[in-house]
C-alpha cells in the first residue's frame, strides 16, 4: 500500500483494505503521544468510506474541547507522531500533516482538529457514515470524483471545489435529519 500525495497533487487509487490497518496504527501512536482518548480520534474522508477511488492520504478527525486552549504541549506530542501543524487558514479547525520524509513533499495523512460535538465533528463523521450506508450515494460520488479528471481542471483546490455542492447537499441532509 502506497500512500502520499505532492503538493497540489489529485490522484484517485481503488480502495484499499489496509486504509483501516493504517488508520488503527496511526491513532495508536498519536494516543501514545497526547493525552486524547479513543473516542476523539475518528477516520473519516474518502479512504474511511469502503470501496471507493481515493486520494492515498489517511483523513483524520480529533476532537478538542477548545482549539484555542490547545498549547505547545499537544503540538509537540503531534510532531513526536510525526504531525506536523500546517499554515492552511480554515474557520474552527487547525489542519496539521504526517509527510513521508524531511523533505516534507509528500503529505501521507492529514488531522482536522475540531471542537469536539461542533457542526464541523458531526458533518465529517455523518458524510462518512452516510455514504457507507447509501450504497447510490457513495456510487455518485466516485463518479463525480472520476469525472473531475475530464474537466480539465487541475490542483487540490480544483478538485475540491468541484466536489463542494455535493459535499454540501449530504451535510444539508444531516440537518434535515436532526
Amino acid at each position: 500500500m502506497k500512500l502520499g500525495l505532492k503538493k497540489d497533487e489529485v490522484v484517485l487509487v481503488p480502495h484499499e483494505a489496509g486504509w483501516k490497518r493504517e488508520f488503527a496504527e496511526t491513532k495508536e501512536n498519536i494516543l501514545k503521544y497526547t493525552s486524547l482518548q479513543p473516542h476523539q480520534i475518528e477516520h473519516i474522508g474518502s479512504t474511511s468510506i469502503e470501496g471507493i477511488h481515493a486520494k492515498p492520504v489517511i483523513d483524520i478527525v480529533i476532537g478538542v474541547v477548545n482549539l484555542d486552549s490547545l498549547g505547545k504541549d499537544f503540538f509537540k506530542g503531534l510532531k513526536h507522531a510525526g504531525f506536523y501543524r500546517l499554515q492552511v487558514e480554515r474557520p474552527d479547525e487547525i489542519v496539521c500533516a504526517k509527510f513521508t520524509d524531511t523533505t516534507f513533499e509528500t503529505k501521507t495523512h492529514f488531522i482536522h482538529l475540531v471542537e469536539w460535538g461542533n457542526k464541523k465533528w458531526h458533518q465529517m463523521r455523518f458524510f462518512r457514515d452516510y455514504l457507507n450506508v447509501n450504497k447510490a450515494v457513495k456510487k455518485e460520488y466516485e463518479l463525480l470524483k472520476d469525472a473531475f479528471f475530464k474537466t480539465g481542471k487541475e490542483g487540490i483546490t480544483e478538485y475540491t471545489n468541484y466536489k463542494e455542492q455535493f459535499v454540501q447537499s449530504i451535510f444539508m441532509k444531516m440537518d434535515e435529519l436532526n
